[in-house]
């Protein structure tokens, strides 16, 4: 007879909760130990982004704090194993990511084994394991921030952007879990110019990079779990010629090169009633309902990014509102 293991995972960018200390906090842990106490779960996998925030190299001092009031809190007091791993060096500059990824694991599971990538081999789980700092002494777990030289001709900024790799065996089956933080949409005004955007073809080529990475031969390659923050968007264009279809549009230039500051759409008719407002890091849609209703499943038809990865990966069914 198959057994089957209640597991829970979870990703979360908490970079807003870092540069927001105190309230935010709060409120973010009880929500992780309610979802905890509603599932039961025999092993927890949290993948973090943004670890310290925007202001991380004063924030990065409380990094080690939040990370063990989880580990020692009464609401995880059953899970009597952990591993924790914490990028928090930030003064390596090339290797830094600010990702962090923790994994606990229930007292009534027995059968766990992470996997040493240095010997090449599985080990038991036991105990408490903290790694905390640029990670290059842990040897169970891989992490590689994207290489400089990904955009030579893009002009793309760098940042620190990556992903963590762990292997585990839990009931005699084996499988990795991806911690991934991909790259944003710098402007949406730049994001609206094509379809598919720039910024999505530059997550393309990150994205295809750790597929490669984790089905070459330096280790067996086994099925994976991909959990993070992927910045993936709605394709911009194609949504705002839909919003936008009978709309008159007005662009706003700056500077002595012309460059686009403001993409406005009013309503053609006498009232001239506004729509939607673009700016570089503002999206201003009039008519907010639309996105709420039926959790904007109306939308999904514009979640076009994921559909260039189907050869590799498939995507659970989106059931929760649009943020």
């Amino acid at each position: 007879m198959a057994s089957y293991l209640n597991v829970l995972l979870v990703t979360a960018n908490v970079g807003s909760l870092f540069d927001n200390l105190g309230e935010i906090e709060r409120d973010w842990l009880r929500e992780f130990y309610k979802t905890v106490h509603r599932h039961q779960p025999r092993f927890i996998a949290l993948h973090c982004q943004e670890v310290g925030g925007k202001d991380y190299e004063l924030n990065m001092d409380h990094v080690e704090m939040f990370f063990r009031n989880i580990l020692f809190s009464e609401e995880m007091k059953d899970f009597d194993r952990a591993c924790v791993y914490v990028d928090k060096d930030f003064k390596i500059k090339n290797n830094f990511t600010a990702l962090g990824s923790m994994y606990f694991i229930h007292k009534s599971l027995k059968q766990i084994y992470h996997y040493d990538f240095k010997v090449k081999e599985f080990k038991a789980v036991s105990g408490r394991n903290i790694h905390l700092g640029s990670l290059d002494s842990a040897a169970t777990v891989e992490k590689e921030r994207f290489s400089k030289n990904f955009w030579p001709d893009v002009g793309f900024k760098w940042s620190r952007k990556g992903y963590m790799r762990t292997r585990w065996i839990i009931h005699n089956r084996g499988f990795d879990l991806v911690n991934v933080h991909l790259f944003h949409d710098a402007s949406n005004i730049v994001a609206c110019r094509t379809s598919p955007s720039v910024y999505s073809g530059n997550r393309e080529k990150a994205f295809r990079y750790i597929i490669n990475r984790l089905s070459d031969n330096r280790y067996t390659p086994l099925p994976f779990f991909m959990f993070g923050d992927f910045n993936f968007r709605l394709d911009t264009r194609s949504l705002v010629q839909a919003l936008c279809s009978s709309a008159e549009i007005k662009t706003v230039k700056k500077g002595t090169n012309n460059e686009e500051e403001k993409m406005i759409y009013k309503e053609k008719d006498s009232d001239h009633k506004l729509v939607l407002r673009i700016e570089k890091k503002v999206f201003e849609y009039q008519h907010q309902a639309a996105f709420r209703e039926e959790n904007g499943k109306a939308f999904l038809k514009y979640d076009k990014e994921i559909d260039r990865y189907n050869d590799v990966v498939g995507e659970e069914e989106i059931q929760f509102p649009p943020r």
